[in-house]
């Protein structure tokens, strides 16, 4: 696993947008959507929706990916 950020697309709310995480973050990310049975953007749709304003969506990803394996 590389620790550089990879830069992906997603979509939200029909507009397209590039992230950059770092893979173990994609990974974990993609794995919480498996398990909750939603599609990667829909959830980082709702990330989105969710975040204040001076967070970037990146950020708000990383954080929702650590509180949900902390409660785990």
């Amino acid at each position: 696993m590389s620790g550089r950020p990879i830069k992906r697309s997603l979509t939200l709310r029909g507009h397209r947008t590039s992230v950059s995480l770092e893979d173990a973050f994609w990974t974990a990310f993609r794995e919480i959507a498996e398990a909750e049975a939603k599609p990667l953007n829909q959830l980082a749709a709702e990330i989105d929706a969710n975040r204040a304003v001076d967070v970037g969506l990146a950020s708000a990803i990383r954080v929702f990916v650590l509180e949900r394996l902390r409660a785990d």
